[in-house]
């Protein structure tokens, strides 16, 4: 006799994705359909305040919302008190966040611990974070922790902001979203292998995004803003598989352990998206998965495929490759629970072409 039937998925998305060509000049109109309160906080940094955030302050402002503005750096502690801070003291009844990875994470954050909303409005697309409910969370050591925070509440991605960021900044969000490869694979094991809870749903969407980048990659391409467009879409899709899975699962595996091994032995030499790039092409290696693909879509895109080209050298890449499985002990991978020796880690980047 089966067990009664108790399970439950509480799911939260955007409400509101606008994606395209000049869409910050619908932020006041936006703001008006979600009913917010008149006074409102941007979250911006310097560059993007120039970019976008000034902008959007004048086109609220004259839409007739007190707005205010508080300039931040990295996702840390002290950068999520000072928007907490600015928060209370502009009575702030919704949050736009105006810039890269950080000013959006920082907004995650800060809207979870108040319950005020925020809305996500990207200058570049480094990443898939710039509608899931994960914050990437800069420790004391300076290693990256994703944490549970909450969903925008609406995105505005305008792709002629994007198209001005640096390209390199496109690319790592191209592999960011491709790497899905290897941590799809690598969740599928955990199913198998540790009846781990898998959600067939984030599956699909977190696929469909690693695909279309691998599709699009030929018309991916630096100054060229239907580039973006391209991007866009396998980016929102794969940051709503995460708040459909209630996990990162379905985009951070094996990969990702690898890419946070090398933010604690080297950091700031690459982006995040670019070092789960190359940890993909060597992930899949592993599970035995066709990797070639991956790696000549990444070439085709501009994104980097060797140690090299990160400014890393051979022993870089194999002891981050034998430190990776030690970086999430509750989340098993290809790595397994004993990791890789250094000999097996020589052979996977060498083989890979990484080194």
């Amino acid at each position: 006799m089966s067990e009664e039937f108790t399970k439950v998925r509480a799911m939260v998305f955007p409400r509101t994705t606008v994606l395209g060509h000049g869409v910050i000049s619908q932020t006041a109109d936006v703001c008006r359909t979600l009913l917010f309160g008149h006074e409102g906080l941007i979250v911006t940094g310097d560059n993007t305040y120039q970019a976008a955030g000034k902008a959007i302050a004048d086109q609220c402002t004259d839409a007739g919302y007190d707005m205010s503005a508080v300039f931040v750096g990295n996702t840390t502690q002290e950068s999520v008190d000072k928007v907490m801070e600015a928060v209370k003291k502009s009575e702030a009844k919704f949050i736009l966040a105006v810039g890269g990875g950080s000013k959006i994470d920082i907004c995650k954050i800060v809207s979870k611990d108040t319950g005020i909303p925020f809305i996500s409005i990207p200058t570049s697309v480094a990443h898939d974070g710039i509608c899931s409910d994960r914050a990437s969370f800069k420790n004391e050591n300076g290693s990256n922790t994703s944490i549970q925070a909450v969903p925008p509440i609406a995105i505005l991605a305008d792709t002629e902001v994007i198209v001005k960021a640096p390209y390199r900044y496109l690319a790592s969000g191209c592999a960011d979203v491709i790497s899905n490869f290897s941590a799809l694979n690598d969740w599928d094991f955990a199913r198998k292998i540790k009846d781990e809870e898998f959600s067939t749903s984030a599956y699909a969407l977190s696929k469909y995004s690693a695909e279309a980048i691998l599709h699009y990659a030929p018309n991916i391409r630096p100054g060229l803003e239907e580039s973006v467009w391209y991007v866009l879409k396998p980016a929102v899709a794969s940051g709503t598989s995460m708040c459909v899975a209630g996990t990162s699962r379905p985009t951070s595996g094996s990969e990702h352990m690898f890419s946070h091994a090398l933010d604690l032995l080297h950091p700031g030499k690459a982006m995040h998206g670019e070092q789960c790039g190359i940890g993909c092409i060597m992930m899949m290696y592993l599970q035995g998965d066709n990797w070639k693909p991956v790696r000549d879509a990444l070439k085709m895109i501009g994104a980097p495929v060797t140690a090299a080209e990160i400014g890393l050298g051979e022993e870089d890449i194999i002891d981050a490759l034998v430190a990776a499985n030690k970086v999430r002990k509750d989340r098993y991978t290809i790595l397994g629970d004993n990791g890789l020796t250094r000999n097996a880690a020589y052979n996977l980047a060498k083989n890979t072409g990484v080194i």
